[in-house]
């Protein structure tokens, strides 16, 4: 990137050692490190969420058919070597088509018990949605018959 040697780096080293000092060179040198890594980690991040649009947008899928279409032969033994590992898959007399049967069940358990903490988590919230409503209407009728008996009692006093 910036195609520095060593002697540039010695360079740059002799020169912060005469301007800064001894004393605060270490403490200079640990502050510019933790400002490269935090550059780093944005120009991660950035790249990372450039990374999400562009399969959000679908651009994988549009370069896979752009490289089918640019090397049909490739596309060709690509769908072949997919049919034959399908029927590897099916095949339960095979080790992989055993492998493929545990592997799919495994999974449906995992989707299920995901559905079934899903669902509950669900009703988790919205019973705890209705707690909160009925105590607000709980408190709102406080409030009401609260100030319903201060007017009477204001109303009291004033007849006196």
């Amino acid at each position: 990137m910036f195609d520095l040697g060593w002697t540039e780096l010695l360079l740059i080293g002799i020169v912060a050692l005469i301007v800064v000092g001894p004393k605060e060179l270490p403490v200079l040198f640990k502050k510019a490190g933790q400002f490269v890594g935090k550059i780093k980690g944005m120009a991660r991040e950035f790249s990372r969420a450039m990374n999400d649009a562009a399969d959000d947008a679908g651009v994988g899928d549009i370069s896979s058919t752009i490289r089918s279409a640019a090397n049909p032969m490739k596309s060709t033994v690509d769908a072949v070597k997919n049919a034959a590992t399908d029927y590897a898959s099916f095949d339960p007399k095979t080790d992989t088509g055993r492998l493929a049967g545990q592997q799919a069940e495994q999974a449906k358990k995992i989707r299920e018990h995901a559905e079934k903490k899903a669902e509950d988590k669900l009703h988790k919230e919205k019973l705890d949605e209705e707690i909160v409503e009925n105590s607000n209407k709980e408190a709102s009728k406080k409030r009401k018959t609260a100030q319903a008996k201060k007017v009477k009692q204001s109303e009291g006093l004033k007849k006196s």
